[in-house]
């Protein structure tokens, strides 16, 4: 397992194409690749936004001060706070699958994604129903459409052929 720090941060922002919006977003997809043996250090448990890892949020902070990534915070159009994640560095994967995973989540709607890495997280964690129990913790955002979104968002990660499985869910 890696030393989780400023290095695993830049190497999540990097395997995703060298830009992360969002802070959720950032933590989904550390989660997601964590979940197919592509393993940041970072320990996850679930928090309102679902997976989430405190010691990756202090580490995007190091990492920034370090000149591995910029953050750069802005306020979206409805008057919320986000952070754009970029690095140019590199750090190239021995699996090319795991960037195409990191790329995906970085593309992907981040609400469709959020409920997609929480279902997996979920049931990587033991719960039989991980979809029926995303719709119940997350009732506002789990509308018919967004959960349909997050479906087909979760069985297009399962094609990338990863290192380790997704849960079948």
């Amino acid at each position: 397992m890696p030393d989780p720090g400023p290095r695993s941060v830049a190497r999540i922002v990097s395997l995703a194409g060298g830009e992360i919006i969002g802070r959720t977003r950032l933590q989904k997809i550390g989660c997601l690749l964590d979940l197919v043996g592509a393993d940041s250090g970072f320990e996850f448990s679930y928090h309102i936004y679902g997976p989430y890892s405190e010691e990756l949020s202090i580490a995007a902070t190091d990492a920034d001060a370090l000149d591995m990534i910029t953050v750069d915070e802005r306020t979206a159009a409805w008057g919320g706070r986000y952070s754009v994640y970029r690095t140019t560095l590199e750090f190239p994967s021995t699996d090319p699958s795991i960037g195409n995973l990191a790329r995906k989540g970085a593309q992907a709607d981040s609400v469709a994604l959020e409920l997609a890495v929480t279902a997996a997280f979920l049931a990587a964690n033991g719960h039989n129903d991980a979809w029926e129990e995303v719709a119940e913790r997350k009732r506002i955002k789990a509308t018919p459409e967004m959960m349909t979104k997050a479906k087909a968002l979760y069985k297009e990660f399962q094609k990338i052929d990863a290192p380790g499985r997704l849960p079948a869910i």
